[in-house]
């Protein structure tokens, strides 16, 4: 049995209705196939800077101390104890100056002893000359035997040598007295005071050192690196490290040949020329030379990175604004900066702050500009 059912098609508003609506029901649906278009992504903000082609000259800054181009070391030629001190750190001493006394009480005693020794001698020597001029005037007249004649002669020669030994240690005797006293001996300032009144010193044990005024050097203890860049002849410019107003020029006088066994810098001592009267002995001051190393590229640390294990900085093209990863070659390391010897011309745009999140052909946007 089978049962029949009849549509009829709908009339009137109905039918209007459903077919307007049938073309927004095929738009909804297809729009839900379609995928989103992607949007590429912003351009990544980075600090740029121009490359600029210039002189690659080092300023080297370093600090030292001022000292004597010489010192001499004063001490006393005997032992003895102090009984006077007439100098002091600071004070300036002339050559003929007496910095220092010692007891001269026993040196006195050998003085007095040294002159009657020689008293003795100079009677014996008259005593032998009276008997050698007797043995000779009986000789001529045949008086006396040739064997006494001789000894008279001879016992004058001992005599006389007796005498001469004994002046000579008068003479010594005098010179110990005289080294009681301490003279300076040089012109100049005395820089340390090594004993004091009443103390017992030793002779050859310094006493005084004296810096002389024949010259001032500044002392730096240079490493190996700038002595090897430095040139010879390079002028350093000398200022207090407490007033820098106060300056002065120099050149290298001396380097030490050998090495110090603990910081392993050669000490350079650097001449001073005609040093204003502020810059004293023992004064800390800055010493600053300037090392040419003719024309190349500067650029910040910063803007350094690596290309397979090798340095390279991100350059931006200009038209799009793209980077791209160039090699570069590393002359040597400044603080902040890096110093090139290739790769670069200059006149390029190179990343200096955000290059670790780059990668090539990333669009950038420069901050600070107008793109």
């Amino acid at each position: 049995m089978f049962v029949h059912f009849a549509w009829k098609a709908p009339r009137g508003r109905c039918a209007r209705l459903l077919l307007s609506a049938t073309p927004a029901l095929g738009l909804l649906i297809a729009g839900c196939t379609q995928e989103k278009a992607e949007e590429p992504p912003p351009p990544r903000p980075v600090r740029t800077t121009v490359v600029q082609k210039g002189g690659l000259g080092e300023t080297i800054v370093l600090t030292g101390q001022i000292l004597a181009e010489t010192e001499v070391a004063l001490a006393f030629r005997i032992g003895g104890r102090i009984i006077e001190r007439s100098v002091d750190t600071g004070d300036r001493v002339m050559p003929d100056k007496i910095v220092a006394k010692l007891d001269p009480q026993n040196e006195l005693n050998a003085l007095r002893s040294a002159r009657a020794a020689l008293s003795a001698a100079k009677g014996r020597l008259e005593q032998d000359s009276n008997q050698f001029d007797r043995q000779e005037t009986l000789l001529r007249q045949g008086w006396t035997t040739r064997v006494n004649f001789d000894q008279a002669q001879q016992a004058v020669r001992t005599a006389q040598a007796a005498v001469d030994d004994a002046k000579a240690q008068v003479e010594i005797a005098e010179d110990r007295v005289s080294y009681t006293q301490l003279k300076a001996g040089v012109k100049g300032t005395i820089t340390r005071r090594a004993a004091e009144s009443g103390e017992v010193v030793q002779a050859g044990q310094t006493v005084f050192t004296v810096a002389r005024d024949s010259g001032w050097d500044a002392v730096f203890d240079v490493p190996a690196q700038v002595l090897r860049t430095a040139p010879p002849d390079a002028d350093v410019i000398l200022a207090l490290t407490d007033d820098p107003t106060v300056t002065a020029k120099g050149r290298v006088r001396l380097v030490d040949p050998q090495a110090d066994p603990v910081t392993r810098t050669f000490k350079t001592r650097v001449a001073l020329n005609d040093p204003p009267p502020a810059m004293r002995l023992g004064a800390t001051v800055t010493g600053r030379m300037e090392i040419d190393h003719g024309h190349g590229v500067s650029i910040p640390a910063s803007a350094l990175t690596a290309s397979d294990k090798s340095p390279a900085v991100w350059v931006v093209d200009p038209v799009n604004f793209a980077v791209a990863l160039k090699p570069v070659e590393v002359l040597r390391f400044d603080p902040g900066t890096v110093v090139l010897s290739g790769g670069l011309d200059g006149g390029e745009i190179i990343v200096t702050a955000g290059v670790q999140a780059l990668h090539p052909g990333q669009m950038v946007r420069l901050l600070g500009t107008k793109q």
